[in-house]
């Protein structure tokens, strides 16, 4: 048996078909994963997302302490909730694990970061945090709901009263803001509108239920890795590894060399490989012909230039043709060939986003 969060007797009530994700026993699904890929598409869809860590930062040093640790600036975070994207790195470049930083007031910043990287991460910034005049607290006694789709904000802030109704449709993407007891924060993992809602523990089952009254579909991680496929985003361990740098992640937009001065982990081997140009990138390869599915390991030839490999790979169910996410040679253009169970299929090289909006 493994780690629970406060959702899981829900889970187990609701039927849902349990798996070990990072040492956690989450759902992959209730029963169909393609409808609760669509209700998220279509309408609301909820994901317990409690297995990811929270981790608050505080002190005199809390900037000092993530300008050094964070790939990107947190000089950016000019305006309390406005929220971050951004990496941990190692010295040699390669991403220890990806994650959003909230600013939420002066010298008090929030990370969520992964689940399957938990006691890697809360190691390493602790480690670093040494020499910083920061308290870093692991906030276990929290739940976290993502509700994410087209409807997904107002169905969730109808269950509001005023003025908090007003308060969280007010959020601009990125934000982020503590209403109540919830912190409320616009930003998803699945290329749809929603919200991710942080929340004491004991509320989870009574804001899960409200939320199926209301017509919010609960969603399986199944559903989750289609729809950030989808989307283009990166999942760790298959985009991104301490052995793969931002670059070479499609992730170069979240390294921030300016000013120069910061000297954040990480930045002298990210200097040297802009400096040289990356080998090997990551695009978006599309299906066109059929119904053959690419999954994560499988070889991509590109003719006359290399070969590489699909990291992550799936038929969308939005698109009804296969797609991936793929790290290929620099030089890759508009085709490819995945190699799908002993046959050479042509794919389309297409940017690292399928479907998003």
């Amino acid at each position: 048996m493994g780690l629970q969060t406060p959702f899981y007797p829900l889970h187990v009530a609701e039927g849902a078909k349990i798996v070990d994700f990072g040492g956690w026993d989450m759902p992959v699904n209730y029963g169909s994963q393609i409808e609760e890929h669509h209700a998220v598409r279509r309408d609301a869809g909820m994901f317990d997302v409690s297995h990811m860590t929270i981790v608050d930062i505080e002190g005199p040093d809390a900037k000092a302490f993530l300008l050094r640790l964070l790939c990107n600036n947190v000089d950016k975070l000019q305006v309390p909730g406005k929220a971050l994207y951004s990496a941990m790195l190692n010295e040699r470049g390669g991403v220890i694990d990806d994650l959003i930083v909230y600013f939420v007031e002066p010298n008090r910043y929030r990370m969520v970061v992964n689940a399957a990287t938990r006691e890697k991460d809360l190691a390493w910034i602790g480690q670093q945090a040494e020499g910083f005049d920061v308290s870093i607290a692991h906030r276990t006694e929290f739940a976290m709901l993502a509700v994410q789709g087209p409807n997904a904000r107002e169905k969730f802030s109808g269950l509001l009263t005023e003025p908090a109704q007003q308060e969280a449709l007010s959020l601009n993407p990125f934000f982020a803001r503590q209403i109540g007891d919830l912190f409320i924060a616009r930003t998803g993992y699945t290329g749809e509108d929603g919200f991710e809602v942080i929340m004491p523990a004991e509320q989870a089952e009574s804001w899960w239920q409200r939320l199926k009254e209301a017509g919010v579909r609960p969603c399986g991680l199944g559903a989750r890795d289609t729809l950030r496929l989808e989307a283009g985003m990166n999942l760790y361990g298959h985009e991104m590894d301490e052995q793969v740098s931002p670059y070479e992640a499609n992730m170069g937009w979240v390294v921030a060399l300016e000013p120069n001065e910061r000297n954040f982990i990480g930045r002298h081997a990210l200097e040297a490989q802009k400096a040289a140009g990356i080998a090997r990138k990551l695009v978006g390869l599309v299906v066109e012909q059929g119904r053959a599915v690419p999954r994560e390991g499988y070889k991509v030839i590109v003719p006359g230039v290399g070969e590489g490999v699909v990291t992550s790979g799936t038929f969308s169910p939005t698109l009804q043709k296969g797609i991936a996410l793929a790290r290929v040679p620099r030089d890759t253009t508009d085709t490819a060939i995945i190699e799908i169970r002993n046959k050479q299929v042509e794919a389309r090289v297409t940017k690292p986003c399928f479907v998003r909006h």
